[in-house]
Formats: C-alpha cells, sequence, structure tokens
C-alpha cells in the first residue's frame, strides 16, 4: 500500500504562492486542522539546508533527494527559477519513477516546462506557461505540442500541469485526481478562494 505522503518538490528560488492552497486543501478544512487528513505534506529539497523562496523566507525540507521515500501519494513539482539551473536535473529520475509507478504528478509553472523538457508530457494532454515555452524549454524531447491545451490547469491520467497563474485550478484538480474530499467539497473551496467571501455570502 502507497505512503499517504504528498511529495512538493522545492528548488532554490522557488515560486511559494503555487503550492499554498493545496497543501491547505489537504491539511485542513473550513473549519480546522483535520484531525485525521488523508494525505500528509512533506518537503523535498536537494539537500536537507533550507531552500529559499523567491520571496526571501527559507523552508526546512522532511527529506533531501537522496532520503526521501520511493513510495508516496504523489509528487509536485512547484515552479520557480530553480528549474532553469543543473539541479534539476537530478529531479528528472524522481519523476520517471514515480510515473511508472502509475503515482500522481502534478506539474506547476516551470516544473511543467522542466516535464516537457525530460520528455514527459508526450502521451498526455497538458499546459503551462505556454506552447512557445514548452517548445523552448522541451526542444527535440517535446514531441506532442498538439496535446497542449490552452488553459489554466490540465489533468489527464496521473498527469497534471498548470501555469504559474493558476494555483487554485493546479490545486483543484489535483484534489479531485486524489479523492482529497468530495467533489462538491472541493468545488466550494476553490469557488470560496476564486470569488471570495463577499461574493458568495451576502450580508
Amino acid at each position: 500500500m502507497a505512503s499517504n505522503e504528498i511529495l512538493y518538490i522545492l528548488l532554490p528560488d522557488f515560486a511559494s504562492h503555487e503550492m499554498v492552497y493545496l497543501m491547505e486543501a489537504i491539511s485542513s478544512d473550513e473549519q480546522q486542522l483535520k484531525p485525521n487528513p488523508k494525505y500528509i505534506n512533506k518537503i523535498v529539497a536537494p539537500t536537507m539546508e533550507p531552500v529559499t523562496a523567491i520571496g526571501g523566507f527559507r523552508v526546512l525540507p522532511d527529506y533531501s533527494f537522496e532520503t526521501m521515500p520511493h513510495d508516496f501519494a504523489a509528487l509536485v513539482l512547484i515552479g520557480g527559477y530553480g528549474w532553469l539551473t543543473p539541479i534539476a536535473d537530478m529531479v528528472a529520475p524522481i519523476v520517471r519513477e514515480a510515473l511508472d509507478k502509475g503515482i500522481t504528478v502534478g506539474a506547476i509553472c516551470n516544473g511543467a516546462s522542466f516535464m516537457a523538457k525530460c520528455g514527459f508530457l508526450n502521451n498526455v494532454r497538458h499546459t503551462g506557461n505556454g506552447s512557445d515555452q514548452l517548445k523552448l524549454w522541451g526542444g527535440e524531447n517535446y514531441i506532442n505540442p498538439d496535446g497542449y491545451i490552452h488553459q489554466q490547469a490540465v489533468s489527464d491520467g496521473k498527469i497534471v500541469t498548470a501555469n504559474g497563474s493558476a494555483t487554485l485550478e493546479f490545486a483543484k484538480e489535483l484534489l479531485l485526481l486524489l479523492d482529497n474530499d468530495t467533489p462538491e467539497r472541493i468545488e466550494m473551496y476553490y469557488q470560496f478562494n476564486k470569488q471570495g467571501f463577499c461574493v458568495l455570502f451576502s450580508e
């Protein structure tokens, strides 16, 4: 039986806003922290040293690439500028192993572009930071430009992709794929954060 941990890959200069809605929906409901959440959030970074976000704050990893488990519920590639650096190449075998095992993989912003670079989007419908960026990053390894869909987030099989402005849509698709809650409650979570309290609830 697979572990219930959701592993978030954070590289240096990661985009912290791209994971907050997903992480919070995993750990809490509209009232409080869940006493027995279905999944547990864990941070994976290249080493056990703190990893710094674009905004400057630092996060202490739960695992390094060397110590992370091989059994988990989902792998989530959070975007940022680290995907432009050589250290990103260390993530490719991690993603490959997850996909080979049928584990859910989510990739947002430059994380999705990295997926194109590695050829991981060649058999699924997908999105990202525009088709031009996917082609640029993917080069000869990206042979599925017709699979690109110009929308905020796309879920196909076990892969969810999104552009960098699609934090909520990304969270929604992953929450649905993981059966984190009922579809109705997931939709309500999405609408509450998308439209805002004052739109949904009048005085």
